[in-house]
């Protein structure tokens, strides 16, 4: 899962109301069922002790959620009489569950927040390409590329004479040109906003010629679909948008599985019992909530793993106002230069940490090897972890 949409949360210093909450109006009395969940959370903000501004200011918000196109679930976060972020959630939680601490409450997001990944979709024809943005709120239109017009019999018909002939090769070469003007366009906009997934839709003969003008680091994200995606006006987008959302959650699985088998590769392990030892000198890979926290103090975390049922995920530990200010307990995050260290969940800390060095976090599935504790870590570069 891509963090980048937590950072709003990093500047403030809290204490701070969470709220994560059904919204979902299926039933009849979805609407009712609505406002019952709205006072309960307001109830329960000020049972925890949050500040009467806070809790008015969540209560307002949750009051204007529109009668249509409400999403399964929101998950609000709230300090100093704002709400500082809403998101919406794709899947309903069961019912409501609020906090009120030193960091928000981060960790929910993980199963019930969209970790498909964004992807930039480029809807090619033989005259340019228009590219969306596809995340969590949809597609969004961010640029268009256009080639070279030729107007002539098009490149399946056979020529006439030498001269038919000459035209076509220009028609090609029209289009070749267009090719490399959709080829830049799109690494232009993935520079600008990084996608983890670049999409081509359109003829198969068109993706592989701009495929294959794109640089390394973005054709290795490049997926393909079969599935139309022209840019003719009027047309169904229906299998598109199907086809495109089969292709970012299986980004998703094949992700968690290559995290599972890094972390796996880079555990030692007791020749004489098999059991996990500490990371040898110079690994990539940290597990436990003591080493993952000094990866990310030590800002070489890339990519977090958390299995959200393992009871170490919710284990006290310390931070300060700087998300990487990070120990097991007080006195060494205030060694850190932290003066007044804040407990909180292991888990919502170090979603803060990776959120702040944007790394992306990793849901492992309770069912499978996960990391020690339920906490791991994918690094940046090696990084010594001591017995």
């Amino acid at each position: 899962m891509e963090l980048t949409f937590l950072h709003p949360l990093l500047d403030r210093p809290g204490p701070w109301a969470s709220v994560v909450i059904d919204t979902s109006r299926a039933t009849e009395d979805g609407a009712k069922q609505n406002e019952l969940r709205r006072r309960a959370a307001v109830r329960a903000l000020a049972r925890l002790g949050a500040d009467p501004r806070t809790v008015d200011a969540v209560d307002r918000w949750l009051a204007g959620e529109p009668a249509s196109d409400a999403p399964p679930g929101r998950a609000l976060y709230a300090c100093d009489g704002k709400v500082v972020l809403d998101l919406p959630l794709a899947c309903a939680p069961v019912g409501v569950a609020t906090a009120w601490a030193a960091l928000p409450r981060l960790a929910p997001l993980l199963s019930l927040a969209s970790a498909r990944p964004r992807a930039l979709l480029a809807r090619i024809d033989r005259t340019g390409a228009d590219l969306e943005l596809c995340d969590g709120q949809g597609r969004q239109p961010v640029g268009t590329a256009q080639g070279p017009q030729w107007r002539g019999r098009g490149h399946h018909s056979l020529p006439a004479d030498r001269f038919e002939w000459h035209y076509q090769h220009r028609v090609e070469d029209g289009w070749e040109r267009t090719a490399q003007v959709i080829a830049d366009e799109v690494v232009r906009r993935h520079d600008e906003a990084p996608a983890s997934l670049v999409v081509l839709a359109g003829d198969a003969r068109e993706r592989h010629e701009v495929r294959r003008r794109l640089p390394g680091p973005v054709a290795e994200t490049v997926v393909e679909l079969t599935a139309g995606g022209g840019r003719a006006p009027g047309g169904s987008d229906e299998a598109l948008d199907q086809e495109l959302e089969r292709a970012r959650t299986r980004a998703v699985d094949e992700r968690t599985e290559r995290a599972l088998a890094e972390l796996a590769a880079g555990r030692a392990r007791d020749p004489r019992t098999g059991h996990a030892l500490a990371h040898e000198v110079g690994g990539r890979t940290a597990e436990g909530v003591p080493q993952v926290l000094g990866a990310a103090r030590d800002r070489s975390l890339a990519t977090l793993l958390l299995d959200p049922s393992a009871p170490d995920t919710a284990r006290t530990v310390w931070t300060g106002p700087d998300p990487c200010q990070l120990a097991p307990d007080r006195h060494a995050v205030r060694a850190l230069g932290a003066a007044y260290p804040l407990p909180a969940r292991a888990d919502d800390a170090l979603l803060r940490a990776a959120a702040a060095l944007d790394a992306d976090a990793v849901m492992t599935p309770t069912a499978e090897p996960g990391p020690v504790g339920g906490v791991g870590a994918l690094l940046r570069w090696p990084h010594p972890v001591a017995a």
